[in-house]
């Protein structure tokens, strides 16, 4: 073999991988900055994928400032088109309080799309549904008997507004929690366990077994004090040591955006969800106060039971859309931490900045590859752009 070919075969890989990164960054109109070099193979036969610097110093960023917190703390951010997610401490099963309901409005949703839900059903709340906790449609039920609505809009109230009786009843119509955690495995969704209703989860972290009588009043808040210290200590460490809602940030952030990409439900289904979700009222100081302005947020948190100063889940997680279109998932979880609220909203604000950061730097460098320091095409975008449409920006 000539010198020459030789050299040729050498370089080949790397003009691929250039001309790769071009078409990637001109896909659907969104720049992006991954980069795989052609040819190059890991086991199971998997493209080789290199950091950019930009991605090194983001997860570097994120693991400063989820150690910026003391407690455990697990955080992921998943580009939604490309489908790389850059965590923190992301591979944790930590507990994930209502952030849970995301699970039983999809699952509800999916059968919808299969014909065997309808949302417009009438459905009626009455004491015997009451749970416990936040339930803002207790009080209708208290002073009328019952709450009349449909299921469409108990899905609202679970998510948008963190109702724990419209989740149970949802969950109830959904199948049960058997059927939502079959319908995470099928989705072949890893690294999330749903767990149980909230009666029965929230009465077990108590060191309590469920009595609807809990649902009334300040009855289980006296319950629970009434259950000695020693016990309340094993059951709180018990569910943080092996959470029956367990599940890790990645495995979060990747599920949203399988959401995002319309892998999991219908398109009406998908849009009715995320349409939801960019209602949520709880949380407003959590990731969305950190999302700069003209970023969409969508998002679901998830707040535990306290014991002894110190708090079990206190969660957000989210999909996050630049202006551009370009689509991030994010969830931010703390296991168990004694830091004060204020704080932990810091820290869940400075992971929304840095992802907003983030993508601006990827665009800036987009554009810099793609044009020339005179705003000429580079000789390598060129070829494969200059019929395109110019980006934005």
């Amino acid at each position: 073999m000539s010198i020459s070919l030789r050299f040729l075969l050498l370089l080949l890989p790397i003009i691929l991988g250039v001309i790769g990164l071009v078409l990637l960054n001109d896909k659907g109109g969104s720049p992006r900055t991954k980069v795989v070099l052609a040819g190059a193979r890991a086991q199971g036969d998997e493209p080789v994928r290199i950091p950019t610097p930009e991605e090194r110093a983001f997860e570097q960023q994120l693991e400063e400032i989820g150690a910026s917190l003391d407690g455990t703390v697990g955080i992921a951010v998943t580009d939604v088109a490309l489908g790389v997610t850059w965590e923190f401490n992301g591979l944790e099963p930590l507990p994930q309080q209502s952030v849970s309901k995301l699970w039983v409005a999809m699952a509800a949703l999916a059968r919808v799309d299969a014909g065997k839900l309808d949302l417009d059903a009438p459905v009626t709340i009455r004491r015997e549904d009451l749970t416990l906790f936040h339930q803002p449609l207790r009080e209708t039920v208290r002073t009328r008997g019952r709450f009349d609505s449909d299921f469409g809009d108990l899905m609202e109230l679970a998510l948008a507004r963190s109702d724990n009786t419209a989740n149970d009843r949802l969950l109830r119509e959904a199948g049960g929690a058997e059927v939502v955690q079959d319908w995470l495995d099928d989705q072949e969704l890893a690294g999330i366990r749903f767990g149980a209703d909230e009666r029965r989860k929230q009465s077990a972290i108590a060191g309590l077994t469920w009595h609807q009588s809990y649902s009334s009043g300040r009855a289980f808040y006296e319950a629970r004090d009434r259950v000695p210290e020693d016990a309340r200590r094993r059951a709180f460490e018990a569910y943080l040591a092996n959470p029956i809602d367990g599940a890790s940030p990645v495995g979060i952030a990747e599920a949203l955006a399988k959401l995002a990409r319309g892998e999991l439900l219908s398109q009406r289904s998908t849009t009715l969800i995320r349409a939801i979700l960019a209602e949520t009222r709880s949380g407003p100081r959590r990731i969305k106060a950190g999302a700069p302005q003209g970023w969409r947020v969508e998002h679901k948190t998830g707040t535990g039971q306290v014991f002894d100063g110190e708090q079990s889940g206190y969660n957000d997680v989210g999909i996050l859309t630049a202006p551009d279109g370009s689509e991030y998932a994010i969830a931010v979880m703390i296991g168990r931490t004694r830091e004060p609220i204020p704080r932990r909203m810091e820290m869940m604000q400075a992971v929304s900045r840095a992802t907003a950061a983030f993508h601006e730097s990827r665009m800036n460098n987009t554009r810099s590859a793609v044009f020339g320091g005179d705003g000429e095409w580079s000789a390598v975008a060129k070829p494969a752009l200059a019929d395109k449409p110019l980006l934005s920006g």
